[in-house]
């Protein structure tokens, strides 16, 4: 279905730009994740500041793993989305390695995950991937679908108004949850339906 996207490609996905890219997105995953730990340590935990500064980091992450890809390779069609997948594992592999020589070391955090598979790292690592490689293709399949001249600010609007809204609507049903989980839990469920409505449009 998604093969028309668009009547021209101009996507790109040769080899450097996958990995010129997802290196970067590596990079500024790292990061993230840094001000996000320094968030936890150095922010009070009264009243809701905390965990509202925690959940603009997960969405402003989010919204880079998602967008950045299908930005970087030009998706128009679904080569581009491809290479925007691509790209979204191969940033994943790159902060793994950044969190596993690095932030591992210094104990910048408690390893409550390794303790669920039995002090292995490999039981999640893979999920974390699949998750972002999966961001990574809707990100870029909505780039395909939109406007060539959408800026990324457009594109990424919906999925996080969406995420928005499913976070309220939760804190509303009496959901109890850390805020930053539930706003990034509704990140990546509004980026499915979104695609699908996308894909509906174009076919």
């Amino acid at each position: 279905m998604s093969a028309t996207l668009a009547p021209t490609t101009i996507d790109r996905t040769d080899v450097r730009t996958v990995l010129t890219g997802g290196t970067k997105l590596g990079l500024v995953t790292a990061v993230a994740v840094v001000l996000y730990l320094w968030v936890s340590k150095n922010v009070p935990a009264s009243g809701s500041i905390r965990g509202g500064v925690e959940a603009l980091l997960v969405l402003a992450a989010g919204t880079a793993a998602t967008f950045l890809p299908g930005r970087w390779c030009a998706a128009r069609s679904v080569e581009g989305i491809a290479g925007a997948a691509g790209m979204g594992l191969w940033g994943a592999i790159v902060f793994s390695v950044v969190d596993i020589v690095l932030l591992r070391p210094l104990k910048a955090y408690p390893w409550t995950w390794d303790a669920v598979g039995g002090g292995s790292t490999w039981w999640y690592l893979p999920i974390w991937w699949m998750f972002a490689t999966f961001l990574a293709w809707m990100g870029g399949t909505l780039t395909a679908t939109a406007p060539a001249d959408s800026s990324m600010a457009r594109t990424a609007a919906p999925a996080l108004i969406g995420a928005v809204v499913l976070a309220v609507v939760a804190r509303l049903s009496g959901l109890d949850g850390a805020l930053p989980v539930i706003a990034g839990a509704g990140f990546a469920v509004t980026l499915p339906v979104l695609v699908v409505f996308a894909l509906a449009r174009k076919a």
